[in-house]
């Protein structure tokens, strides 16, 4: 079981970092009884989202399918790593969709664990969840952001994208010089660029987007390097925000980033020729993605927050 950083060891945040807790008269406790009841899981509690407050409060909650096992063990990820006890469960994705549909949900974002276990990776189970929201909730859009499909790529992508999913994420998550380090030899930047390019596999306009986190020991040329990588390689949507270590075990802190230098990724993303930038230090993949993807299609452009 991983353990909290003791209380003196912690690098103490900023204000720009303090949250709010969920107010008593908030949508927070309803959507917790919802994903509970259930049997569903969040990427908002299995990687301790510093928005799980505003976004459940909001009404909102982005799902993680596949388990809460990751084959993987990210330096900075709190999600549950090592090897899965339990088989991929078909009926997820006719769960979380009742669950989107009682939530009223217009924009659903779906994620994973990755799963090396499994032959597809967990392509056909994301297909799957696709087609059981646009059955269950018609008119909603749906966001994937999805694990890198470790040696089945190409396939898994064709599977996914043939349920035309209206957003595809892959998260870059950090810049070229420190993610083997951060990710494992497993992972590849070049690979997620790769990923990033999904729309060339598509058949209609989806629209891809990245993230990136801040805070690992990356130099600000470097994200911005990152980024221009990601825009070279078709990118419509990037996100940039701050590195939380969650345990002991996990990456320190490099530093904390100013919401100054947040302001300046994003004008730099504006430059770029990104269609959304969405840069601020609470900021994560799917913080707003409503509001993502709209900036996006609307021509609004960058948002710092």
């Amino acid at each position: 079981m991983e353990t909290s950083l003791p209380v003196a060891e912690r690098p103490r945040r900023p204000e720009w970092m303090k949250v709010r807790a969920p107010s008593a008269d908030s949508k927070y406790f309803d959507v917790k009884q919802l994903i509970h009841g259930q049997r569903l899981h969040t990427i908002c509690e299995e990687a301790r989202c510093p928005n799980i407050s505003e976004c459940w409060g909001r009404g909102t909650a982005t799902f993680q399918i596949l388990g809460e096992t990751c084959t993987r063990a990210c330096r900075y990820c709190y999600v549950n790593s090592g090897r899965p006890s339990e088989p991929v469960d078909p009926l997820e994705p006719l769960r979380l969709a009742n669950a989107a549909a009682q939530m009223q949900l217009t924009h659903v974002v779906v994620t994973s664990v990755d799963r090396d276990d499994v032959p597809d990776r967990g392509a056909g189970h994301y297909a799957a969840t696709i087609r059981a929201l646009k059955a269950k909730v018609p008119g909603c859009s749906v966001e994937v952001l999805t694990p890198d499909f470790l040696d089945v790529e190409e396939e898994a992508l064709r599977t996914v994208l043939a349920e035309r999913p209206d957003v595809f994420n892959h998260n870059i998550e950090t810049v070229r010089r420190l993610h083997r380090r951060m990710r494992g030899a497993k992972a590849s930047y070049d690979k997620a660029l790769w990923l990033a390019r999904a729309k060339e596999l598509a058949d209609y306009p989806v629209l891809t987007k990245s993230g990136i986190i801040v805070g690992l020991g990356e130099t600000n040329d470097e994200v911005v390097d990152t980024m221009r990588d990601l825009r070279a390689h078709g990118v419509d949507v990037v996100t940039i925000g701050q590195y939380l270590q969650p345990s002991a075990k996990h990456a320190k802190i490099d530093r904390w980033v100013h919401p100054d230098e947040f302001r300046w990724f994003r004008q730099q993303g504006e430059e770029l020729g990104f269609g959304s930038v969405f840069s601020g230090p609470l900021v994560r993949s799917s913080y707003r993605a409503d509001e993502q993807r709209h900036a996006a299609e609307t021509g609004r452009g960058a948002v710092a927050y």
